[in-house]
């Protein structure tokens, strides 16, 4: 069990558990018998829960085939709401992403690398991965909003928030695409070069 399980009360750590195992558990059926043709009823038997205890951690099987991508956005968002901001954005973002994704339990490049695979295979679940995305950017935008002296209407912030995202997703991409070579360590060095290289993409001219 990881620190920041223990550190939970009772009645968290055995929720964080049953999340952790209907995860795992759909991470392994997906990968053995194909997305389409696992239920979500062979799911809960197989983790031995109800239909309702699923539907308490995950809106559908979708949600659940893309749960590294929610862990690390929740914990990301949470991140960021307690940021000391101060100086340059973006590069404030893109440490405090870093240090979130540093975070992400062991197993959670194996869990992230099956979801990426079902986005590119899956329609629903790609379709289901660029909504939350799009959700995403748009509740970081809102952190934004609330700490920083702006207009509400200013441009630059929305765009903070997207360049993050894009940043984010020209890297992750990138090191998926070469199936997660050289793990943690390589995604962090893929993201420093990509964050790295924003003023220039934005000034990029032909």
């Amino acid at each position: 069990m990881s620190a920041d399980l223990r550190e939970l009360p009772l009645r968290e750590r055995k929720k964080a558990r049953t999340r952790r195992a209907l995860t795992d558990t759909a991470t392994r059926l997906f990968a053995e018998r194909g997305y389409d043709a696992t239920t979500l009823d062979d799911l809960c038997d197989a983790v031995e829960v109800s239909k309702r205890t699923f539907f308490r951690n995950f809106r559908s099987k979708e949600d659940v085939a893309l749960a590294a991508d929610t862990e690390l956005w929740s914990a990301y968002l949470a991140d960021v709401a307690a940021l000391d901001l101060d100086g340059p954005v973006i590069p404030a973002l893109h440490r405090a992403l870093a240090a979130t994704i540093g975070r992400m339990d062991e197993a959670w490049e194996r869990r992230f690398l099956s979801a990426r695979a079902l986005c590119a295979a899956v329609p629903a679940v790609r379709a289901h991965s660029l909504g939350y995305c799009d959700d995403t950017s748009t509740a970081l935008a809102a952190l934004l909003a609330a700490r920083l002296p702006l207009s509400a209407e200013d441009p630059r912030v929305p765009l903070a928030a997207e360049i993050t995202i894009a940043a984010w997703r020209s890297a992750a991409l990138t090191w998926t695409g070469a199936g997660g070579t050289g793990g943690r360590t390589a995604l962090l060095h893929r993201m420093e070069r990509t964050f790295a290289a924003v003023p220039d993409a934005v000034s990029l001219s032909a």
